[in-house]
């Protein structure tokens, strides 16, 4: 074969260099090494240190280069229609953040490389910022004088943008999951999954009948669940300083009743309800139940190995605190803290269809209220009418109910209680009543003073009855408290 001559070879790399696809340049870095040389001979050891005590050195290092060529490709990425221009030009490309960067690439060759990549920034003649990976090599028999370095610049403008937008859009998402309003966990649900998927091959298809037989399972499925992240607003919702603190006790935020609710969940994954949503009940870390609307997703890409699933807890204890109230209020009297004339009422139709029987009743009206309230004020009143209530409230225990029924009228319910049993409490009540008396002497020196009428029944036809018996015998005690009370006017009860 003929041996290529020198000229053809030459001709070949020439048309190699210029229509290179990637931007070429063909530099001298002989004044870099002497500058470097001289340098070490004063003493400098840690170039990155001296380059950045002084912009200028920086600057000077990058002064020392010379351009010897570039190829076609330079022109047309550095939008410059000539090499004189682009080489006249140099301070618009390599500009601004360029000075920065080249102290990494200065510090290779310090070492005794012949050559350095690095990812730096170059402007184009337009104005166009340009994200470049660059890389140079001493050529072979240049390396005592670096007079002849080759850089390769491959523009990764397009790549850096899209990492860019990937970088902000991963930020703004975080921003979102970290400043949530709502507590946010992001969980790991595959190991439960394999759970479930062995009990089905085992051939279980009654799952709540296996988990009721197999309580162990409920357990084991919640130590399987692995937490990815949680918000900061979980961190406050559950009373803890940082992430680790709340992982370490999980234990004590998921209990007692969580894990009828966890098994529920269960249920719905078994059944293949991936998107669940239950009111359930957790504790904070300082041991406060908190009232949560839980929201439950294996995301949708995931829905094979559940090993991502976003879960969201909205704190409702404010509303449920709100709720119990006004189920409070509608079953009790404000003023006496008692049971009101509604719930008295319910109980009333209750035990008049299902007992048990007997049921004796106390009717208790208060003695003297009209006067105190003329002579002293309805706030004397409501005073009075309280004390009322401390004393009922420790004279009944469940399941006998005592209720205010109107104004200065009570009325004791005691299912199940023959007639010496009401008078037995009733025994107790006056009791409770005289230490009530005795201790509200040095404060407002009212006396509280009841009238009380006891009856007793047999079957739910016959409890109007009782209660008009009750309601009769209150009257004829309220009539002999008027009569032995000297100086008071009936009228006035």
């Amino acid at each position: 074969m003929t041996e290529p001559s020198p000229s053809s070879s030459s001709t070949d790399f020439e048309h190699m260099f210029e229509l290179a696809p990637v931007s070429l340049w063909l530099e001298d870095f002989s004044g870099l090494k002497a500058l470097l040389d001289r340098w070490r001979k004063e003493g400098v050891t840690d170039l990155r240190h001296y380059l950045e005590e002084d912009a200028d050195r920086v600057r000077q290092c990058m002064a020392s280069l010379r351009v010897l060529r570039v190829n076609q490709r330079t022109l047309e990425l550095f939008a410059a229609p000539d090499q004189a221009t682009l080489v006249a030009r140099l301070g618009d490309i390599f500009r601004d953040d360029m000075a920065h960067r080249v102290i990494a690439e200065l510090c290779q060759l310090w070492e005794g490389r012949l050559g350095f990549v690095n990812e730096t920034v170059n402007y184009a003649l337009d104005g166009r910022r340009l994200d470049v990976f660059i890389r140079a090599r001493v050529l072979p028999g240049h390396a005592d004088r670096w007079d002849r370095v080759l850089l390769s610049l491959d523009d990764i403008t397009a790549r850096k943008q899209s990492e860019g937008r990937l970088a902000a859009s991963e930020r703004y998402a975080r921003g979102l999951f970290d400043h949530s309003p709502v507590s946010l966990w992001v969980e790991d649900f595959s190991a439960v999954k394999r759970l479930l998927d062995d009990v089905r091959l085992q051939g279980i298809r009654d799952f709540g009948t296996f988990i009721k037989v197999h309580p162990e399972f409920v357990e084991r499925c919640m130590q399987e669940i692995r937490v990815i992240d949680v918000n900061r607003e979980t961190l406050r919702m559950f009373a803890a300083e940082n992430k680790n603190e709340l992982l370490r006790n999980t234990g004590r935020i998921f209990r007692d009743e969580m894990r009828d609710s966890f098994a529920e969940q269960l249920r719905d994954l078994w059944d293949g309800k991936l998107l669940q949503q239950r009111e359930v009940v957790n504790y904070s870390l300082s041991g406060e139940p908190i009232y949560i609307h839980m929201q439950f997703a294996v995301l949708a890409d995931r829905q094979t190995h559940w090993d991502l699933v976003l879960v969201s807890l909205v704190d409702i204890t404010a509303r449920k605190k709100a709720e119990a109230y006004l189920e409070y209020l509608g079953k009790h009297d404000v003023l006496t803290q008692l049971r009101n004339r509604a719930f008295y009422t319910e109980e009333l139709n209750r035990l008049s269809r299902k007992g048990p029987w007997p049921l004796s009743v106390l009717v208790i009206d208060v003695n003297g209220l009209k006067q105190v309230n003329d002579e002293q004020g309805h706030a004397a009143g409501d005073a009075l009418l309280r004390r009322v209530g401390e004393v009922l409230a420790k004279t009944v225990d469940a399941p006998n109910v005592a209720a205010r029924i109107g104004g200065d009228e009570f009325v004791i319910l005691l299912p199940g209680t023959e007639e010496r049993g009401a008078q037995n409490l009733r025994d107790r009540m006056l009791s409770i009543l005289e230490l009530n008396n005795q201790f509200y002497a040095g404060q407002t020196g009212q006396v509280l003073s009841v009238a009380v009428g006891i009856a007793t029944c047999a079957a739910g036809d016959q409890i109007e009855a009782a209660l008009g018996r009750a309601d009769q015998a209150m009257y004829v005690e309220k009539a002999r408290y008027y009569r032995e009370t000297e100086g008071v006017d009936r009228r006035k009860r």
